[in-house]
């Protein structure tokens, strides 16, 4: 009876815990992700699936840190990094962060208007009415309301399950690749490689959650459940991922390896496959842009925020937190306004988005990684040697990659 209370009880606080860590991961997979997984089973087919393993590694690793790290000191990333490195530089890194999550946001208006574009919805009405919906949602809700609307959208991830089981890729060839690490080194490949772990483990990402576990007001005593509530998250992501890869590389690669022009470009390629197959990846694309619309601009809001000392939350009224619902506005209505200004290069941002959140990465794990080795802050709560040697490695490895896109993209200028 005793084993059983303390199941039932561990049960309890998962449940009471699930949210920052779960929505965090899933959400990864918004339009920029879903373009840049079809991007890779189209072009490469099931060559790229071997990543997925480390960056699954990669991204527990991450999650983990930031969700320990808020739920240990009660603050956000965004605040520990001006308390320890000083306001002028979280004022650059805070630029450098709103540069990219603007680009991604820009990327998920442009998977709504591409997605009811296919149901011949305009861009011209389905963008403003999502910007509009996106904006009522978080300025007047709380965030227990938010939150339960998050975890409905992240279930409805399941229709990229299905439409890749639909595909009927092939299974054996996919097992293969996943297994076995392969590099190509050419700027196509190399930048596919750093856009997959830019949109797998994005800067935003790290921010989101801590100041999300801090929100929640998930303490030191709950961080066992949330700790299992973050690693469920990233098994699922990568899940998703894998069946992205799978049924472009099944839909388009088998039949002609090609570049897609947008994640549309892909749904469309499994129309042969059966209705179901298209309207399920579709469908999963438009709720994907929502969900990321929303989570974005909220992200980016609580990081500048913090960061620079303003009050922030969904919790708070507009008259209480200004800023924080002010740059949130701007975020999307610029993000929504560039998609309908006629012309705009959306595809070519959209994989720059993801290459520019794969460089930026770097910079931000090392603050992460100083910050939770640091006994002052963490206790006994402190990294252990393994995560460390996880996360400089990942930190070598991406400045690596950055480096030699560079390298090898400005040799190919000159030649």
């Amino acid at each position: 009876m005793k084993l059983f209370r303390r199941l039932r009880h561990h049960i309890s606080v998962f449940f009471a815990v699930i949210g920052p860590g779960f929505i965090t991961a899933v959400v990864d997979n918004d339009a920029g992700g879903i373009f840049t997984y079809s991007q890779a089973g189209a072009r490469y087919g099931y060559l790229p699936l071997w990543t997925l393993i480390p960056i699954t590694l990669l991204l527990i690793v991450t999650q983990e840190m930031c969700s320990r790290m808020g739920a240990v000191t009660g603050k956000g990333l965004s605040d520990l990094i001006r308390e320890e490195f000083g306001l002028r530089t979280t004022f650059l890194l805070m630029s450098l962060l709103v540069a990219a999550n603007l680009t991604n946001v820009m990327a998920n208006f442009a998977g709504v208007a591409s997605s009811l574009e296919m149901f011949h919805v305009p861009r011209y009405f389905s963008v403003p009415l999502a910007a509009a919906a996106v904006w009522i949602l978080i300025v007047k809700s709380n965030y227990q309301r938010v939150e339960k609307l998050f975890l409905v959208a992240c279930s409805l991830y399941v229709c990229y399950v299905i439409s890749g089981v639909l595909v009927k890729p092939d299974w054996k060839e996919a097992a293969i690749y996943s297994v076995r690490p392969t590099l190509i080194f050419e700027p196509g490949y190399l930048e596919m490689l750093i856009g997959m772990v830019g949109t797998s483990v994005a800067p935003w990402m790290q921010f989101y959650l801590q100041a999300a576990v801090v929100e929640k007001g998930i303490t030191a005593k709950e961080y066992a459940e949330s700790r299992i509530e973050v690693i469920v998250g990233c098994v699922v992501m990568t899940v998703i991922a894998f069946f992205i890869i799978v049924a472009c590389a099944g839909a388009i690669w088998a039949v002609s390896p090609r570049d897609i022009q947008d994640a549309t470009d892909a749904a469309h390629a499994l129309r042969p496959f059966g209705d179901y197959a298209y309207l399920l990846f579709s469908a999963g694309l438009l709720n994907a842009s929502i969900f990321a619309a929303c989570i974005l601009p909220l992200s980016t809001s609580y990081s500048v925020c913090e960061g620079l000392g303003f009050e922030s939350g969904v919790n708070r009224s507009f008259r209480e937190a200004p800023i924080f619902y002010g740059l949130f506005t701007f975020l999307i209505v610029a993000g929504g306004g560039v998609i309908l200004i006629p012309g705009f290069p959306l595809v070519r941002m959209i994989l720059l988005s993801q290459v520019i959140n794969g460089a930026l990465l770097p910079l931000v794990l090392a603050f992460m990684i100083i910050l939770v080795n640091k006994k002052r802050l963490m206790k006994e709560w402190a990294n252990t040697p393994l995560y460390n040697a996880v996360a400089w490695t990942a930190v070598i490895v991406m400045s690596g990659l950055t480096l030699a896109l560079i390298g090898i993209s400005i040799r190919q200028l000159f030649q």
